[in-house]
C-alpha cells in the first residue's frame, strides 16, 4: 500500500505527536494492549486529554514502565552510538556466502538485515514461534514477499522443551543470529547472547529500541517514536515536529545491522552488535543537519522513490522445518 504523510499522525496511522508541558512525544498503539493500557497510564482512553498539560518526562516513564511504546523527542542525543559492536572471542574471518543466518526477529528492521545478508549469499533461516508468528504476514503480503523470498521457514513452539533444544541446536550451528527482543525474553528461553557469540563462530546481532542495556534495555519502541526519540523528524509550516517518513527508524536500523554484521564476519571471531534504533535515528539526525561538503551538494530534482520488484513468494510458516534439521542434523 501506498503511504504518504500525515502530519502529527504516523504514515501508517498508529502513532502520534502529542504536545506536553516540557515539548513533544510520539505514542504508538499498534497493539490492542496498547489501547486497553490506556486507562492504566492517563486515567482515560483518550489520548489526547490525558497527556494534555502533563509533562513529557512524566508520561514516557511511566508509560515505559508499563510497556506502551512511547518517547520524548529528542531524548536520545547524537553521543549516544548508533551501535556497539563488542568482539567477544577471536576466530578466522568469514565469508558471507555461504553463512547460515538464523532470523528470529520479526517486522522490518531485523528482517531488512536478514533480507541483505540473504542478498549477499547467505543462507537465511527464519524461525518463529508457532503460536506467535511475525507480525508481518498480516501486513502487505508484497512487503513480507519482498524480505523473505529465498529463505527457509522453521516454526517452533517455544514452550516445548523438545523444540526449544532445537532453537540451540540452530543457534549453535549459526555464523549469525538476528533478534529484536528485549534481553529478558530471550532469557526466558533460556537463550544467552553473549554466551553464543563467546564460541568465537558466531556473529549475534540484537535489534531494540534503546539498546541491551540500563536504563533503556526492558523499553518497547517501534520504528516511528523511536525516530522520535532520536530527533528524527521533520518540521511544519509554524515550526512544529512532524513525522518525517513510515516507520524510519526501522529500514535505518536494518541497515546498520545489515553492514556491522559485514564488517563482524570480515575481521573473525565471535561478536555481539548491539543496534539502537532510536541512536540509529539520532546518528542520522545529526548528519541530516550537518551542512554538507560544497563537492556533493545537490540542488537538481529529485525523483520519486521506486518499490523493487518482488521476485518471489516468502514460504509457509514452518514449510522448511523438516529439511532444516536434516541439513543441520539436529533431530
Amino acid at each position: 500500500a501506498e503511504l504518504s504523510r500525515h502530519g502529527r499522525w504516523s504514515c501508517g496511522g498508529a502513532t502520534q505527536l502529542l504536545a506536553c508541558t516540557d515539548g513533544w512525544i510520539a505514542v504508538s498503539l499498534a497493539r490492542p494492549d496498547d489501547i486497553e493500557l490506556l486507562p492504566a497510564w492517563l486515567g482515560t482512553h483518550d489520548l489526547v486529554a490525558g497527556t494534555c498539560g502533563r509533562a513529557g518526562a512524566e508520561l514516557v516513564a511511566l508509560g515505559g514502565e508499563l510497556g506502551i511504546p512511547c518517547a520524548r523527542l529528542g531524548e536520545v542525543t547524537a553521543e549516544r552510538p548508533a551501535f556497539a559492536a563488542t568482539r567477544l572471542a577471536a576466530g578466522p574471518p568469514r565469508p558471507i556466502a555461504g553463512a547460515v543466518v538464523v532470523d528470529l526477529s520479526s517486522l522490518w528492521a531485523g528482517p531488512l538485515c536478514g533480507h541483505l545478508l540473504t542478498i549477499a549469499g547467505a543462507r537465511t533461516i527464519k524461525v518463529e514461534s508457532t503460536r506467535r508468528p511475525d507480525g508481518g504476514r498480516t501486513g502487505p503480503a508484497g512487503m513480507y514477499d519482498l524480505l523473505h523470498t529465498g529463505q527457509a521457514s522453521v516454526a517452533l513452539d517455544f514452550s516445548d522443551p523438545s523444540d526449544r533444544r532445537r532453537l540451540a541446536a540452530l543457534l549453535a550451528t549459526a555464523d549469525v543470529v538476528i533478534e529484536a527482543s528485549r534481553p529478558r525474553a530471550l532469557a526466558q528461553l533460556g537463550v544467552d547472547a553473549a554466551a553464543v557469540a563467546s564460541s568465537g563462530r558466531t556473529v549475534w546481532v540484537s535489534i531494540t529500541g534503546y539498546g541491551r542495556d540500563a536504563p533503556g534495555a526492558s523499553r518497547v519502541a517501534f520504528g516511528d517514536d523511536a525516530a522520535v526519540a532520536g530527533g528524527l523528524v521533520a518540521v511544519d509550516a509554524v515550526g512544529g515536529p512532524v513525522f518525517c517518513a513510515d516507520a524510519i527508524a526501522d529500514p535505518l536500523s536494518g541497515l546498520v545491522a545489515a553492514a556491522a554484521t559485514l564488517d563482524a564476519l570480515r575481521s573473525g571471531g565471535g561478536w555481539l552488535v548491539d543496534v539502537s534504533m532510536s541512536g540509529v535515528a539520532a546518528w542520522c539526525a545529526r548528519r541530516r543537519r550537518a551542512p554538507a561538503p560544497v563537492s556533493t551538494a545537490w540542488a537538481g530534482p529529485v525523483g520519486a522513490p521506486r518499490a523493487r520488484p518482488i521476485i518471489g513468494t516468502a514460504p509457509a510458516l514452518g514449510a522448511d522445518n523438516r529439511t532444516v534439521f536434516r541439513d543441520l542434523d539436529i533431530p
